[in-house]
């Protein structure tokens, strides 16, 4: 299928992946004057890991960059008319100020977040254990880290001392993720980006030095000096066939995750109640519309984690176990939760990078780029992801050597300097990371 037109054979660049990611750098690409031709296996626009995102924008991350850069995204959001520039027909995604709570948990002591916060000017609020539990009616403050498995009889024991939270106001999520990539592409084709879905790569072209193009699985073959990998979770598939990667001190992986649906507390999403993180019982969960509730996981060391070898194998049906476990820590925290008796929900598949922060870099073969190991945490990211790999793109193309001096981003909105090289497939393993989904 071909959206928009007949596709360029010879595109100035190709980009791998029509979810939010790629989409998002094929409008940057198009409008900074480029030829762009995206590919997707999929039927659709965002129908791969993005349709399941919980599409949460919030700011805490263990990284300047990262922590910049969601700030940055929050006002792409909060604008998002103006980001894109143009109509969509399906019309636009909203972006819902809900207020994050992040409760106090030992791996993400509050010192570093905070400072971070302070650099850049995030509004931020600071609750003990009394202003949790006045300010989100029916939640139980007690500390129960580390989470346990809910047959544990541990995981039923009474807390033995309280927690508290810092909560940012300006947090939130984005309505329908899946639409925020509908209009991204939407700006796209208006830039003159062609979108070629129902199509795989089964080859890149490549000289010894330099990337020259794909094959897709039609026979096609779309010339191009520029490819962008932004396949999420088929990403090492992709690198496999341009033979990159040696190169790489963080390794990713396909990671099967659910998250589910069910009605929240009463009164709870009427009441403005807020998004919340929840590492110390391995959750979080967020307002949905229709007194919804989505709750997901965090990646507790005591659940089984889901890799996945080919993505395509995933288990798409929510399954009971997971379902228990997540639905039942949220209702630990909040004793008016139901737990239903059958799951309800999506499940996705995270590109997990080593140290859940993602790579946002060229690679050893000159013109071809990689977007990956996004984890599960870089939705919220996509306004800016597209600006930084357009930006570096640029750079490096006019012969900059970004291992050696890494690309500097300008943000828009903040005037902040991110340091690109804190997204390098090359840099150190961020120890700082809580090594879960929070980054």
């Amino acid at each position: 299928m071909t959206i928009e037109g007949k596709a360029d054979m010879s595109p100035d660049a190709v980009v791998i992946g029509a979810g939010v990611v790629g989409s998002s750098i094929a409008l940057e690409l198009a409008r900074g004057g480029r030829n762009v031709t995206v590919v997707d296996k999929a039927g659709g626009i965002g129908h791969g890991s993005t349709s399941a995102s919980s599409a949460v924008v919030r700011f805490n991350f263990s990284t300047w960059a990262g922590v910049a850069a969601a700030w940055e995204s929050k006002f792409c959001w909060e604008s998002w008319r103006d980001h894109l520039g143009v109509e969509d027909p399906h019309g636009l995604a909203r972006y819902e100020r809900r207020g994050m709570a992040l409760l106090d948990v030992d791996i993400a002591p509050r010192g570093p977040a905070l400072a971070l916060f302070d650099r850049i000017g995030i509004p931020y609020e600071e609750w003990d254990a009394e202003t949790l539990r006045a300010r989100i009616a029916g939640i139980d403050p007690g500390r129960y880290w580390p989470p346990k498995p809910i047959a544990d009889d541990g995981f039923w024991a009474e807390a033995p001392t309280t927690l508290g939270a810092v909560y940012t106001p300006d947090a939130g999520y984005v309505s329908d993720p899946q639409l925020a990539a509908h209009n991204l592409a939407t700006a796209a084709m208006h830039h003159g980006t062609k979108f070629l879905l129902n199509r795989t790569v089964i080859s890149i072209q490549r000289t010894e030095e330099r990337v020259t193009g794909v094959t897709l699985d039609d026979g096609t073959v779309l010339e191009a000096p520029i490819v962008v990998n932004a396949a999420g979770p088929w990403s090492g598939a992709i690198n496999a066939l341009a033979d990159v990667g040696a190169d790489f001190t963080i390794g990713t992986r396909p990671l099967r995750q659910e998250v589910h649906h069910v009605t929240a507390p009463a009164g709870f999403v009427s009441s403005g109640g807020p998004c919340i993180a929840d590492i110390d019982l391995g959750t979080y969960l967020r307002p949905e519309v229709g007194d919804g509730l989505l709750v997901g996981g965090t990646e507790p060391e005591c659940d089984p984690f889901v890799w996945l070898d080919d993505p395509d194998e995933a288990n798409l049906q929510p399954t009971g176990p997971v379902f228990e476990a997540q639905v039942t820590r949220a209702a630990r925290r909040f004793s008016d939760l139901q737990v239903p008796h059958r799951p309800r929900g999506v499940v996705g598949v995270y590109d997990v990078a080593d140290d859940w922060t993602p790579i946002y870099d060229r690679t050893e073969l000159s013109g071809f780029y990689v977007a990956i190991g996004t984890s599960g945490n870089q939705f919220k990211n996509a306004p800016v992801i597209g600006r930084f790999m357009t930006t570096l793109i640029d750079e490096v193309e006019d012969g900059a050597d970004h291992d050696a001096a890494p690309v500097q981003f300008l943000a828009e909105h903040t005037g902040a300097t991110i340091d690109l090289g804190a997204f390098s497939r090359k840099r150190p393993v961020n120890t700082s990371s809580t090594g879960t989904v929070m980054g």
